[in-house]
C-alpha cells in the first residue's frame, strides 16, 4: 500500500488563470476556506486563510500601489495575477500577499490570518509559542510560521514553495473595515477586510462581534 502523504492532500493549486478575475471575486470565492501551503527549507506548513483584506491600485489610498503608481517596492503587483507580493514592515515583519487581476492592475490581497492545519509544531517552534491562536493569526505572525520572507516575493503561486490549494468546502463569508490604515483617508472605512463568519483563528473581531 502507497503510504499517505499531507504534501499530495494539499498538492491540487488554484490556476492561474483563476487569480486574473475580479479582486472581490478572488478574495471571497477563491481564497477565503482555501489552504496557503509553504514547502521551504524542506518542511511543509499549511494553513487555512480566515481573514485577507483587498488594496486596489487605481483608487485605493492604501494601496502600495496608488495611484497605479510602479516602484521597485511595488513592481510585482503590476504583473498578471496568481504572483506572491511580500513586503516587510516595521523593521521587523513579513507581510504575504496574493497579486490578482490582468497586467497592470496593481491589485493585491494581503492574507492577516490562518487557522494552522498541518506542520503545526513547526510552526510553533518557529514562532516561538505554543499557544495555537496565536501562531497565525496576523500577517507578520503567518508569515513566521509558514516561514515566509522577502526572499519568497514575487513567486508564482502555482509552483512548489509557495501555493494556494481549492478549498474543500464553502464558508460563510462577514466584511469589515480594513486595520492600520488611517491614513488612507475616505478609504479607511472601507469594508474591505473578509473573513470566515464564527472562526477564531482572526486577527481581529469584525465590528459586529464587539460588546
Amino acid at each position: 500500500m502507497r503510504s499517505f502523504s499531507w504534501v499530495e492532500t494539499f498538492a491540487d493549486k488554484i490556476k492561474k488563470e483563476e487569480y486574473l478575475k475580479d479582486v472581490f471575486y478572488v478574495a471571497k470565492e477563491l481564497l477565503l476556506g482555501a489552504y496557503l501551503c509553504s514547502s521551504i527549507d524542506n518542511k511543509f506548513t499549511v494553513g487555512k486563510i480566515t481573514e485577507l483584506e483587498v488594496y486596489i491600485g487605481a483608487e485605493d489610498k492604501a494601496s502600495h500601489a496608488y495611484p497605479n503608481k510602479k516602484t521597485p517596492r511595488n513592481e510585482v503587483m503590476f504583473e498578471a495575477g496568481g504572483k506572491s507580493y511580500v513586503f516587510f514592515v516595521y523593521g521587523m515583519h513579513n507581510q504575504f500577499n496574493v497579486v490578482t487581476s490582468p497586467k497592470n492592475t496593481a491589485n493585491a490581497i494581503l492574507i492577516r490570518s490562518l487557522e494552522p492545519v498541518f506542520g503545526i509544531e513547526i510552526m510553533k517552534e518557529r514562532r516561538k509559542t505554543d499557544n495555537i491562536l496565536n501562531l497565525t493569526t496576523g500577517p507578520g505572525k503567518l508569515c513566521k510560521a509558514l516561514a515566509i520572507t522577502r526572499e519568497h516575493n514575487a513567486l508564482d503561486l502555482t509552483g512548489n514553495t509557495l501555493w494556494i490549494s481549492p478549498k474543500s468546502e464553502n464558508v460563510e463569508v462577514i466584511a469589515d473595515k480594513r486595520i492600520g490604515i488611517d491614513y488612507a483617508k475616505e478609504y479607511k472605512d472601507k469594508p474591505w477586510r473578509f473573513m470566515i463568519k464564527n472562526n477564531k483563528f482572526i486577527s481581529k473581531k469584525p465590528s459586529s462581534e464587539k460588546s
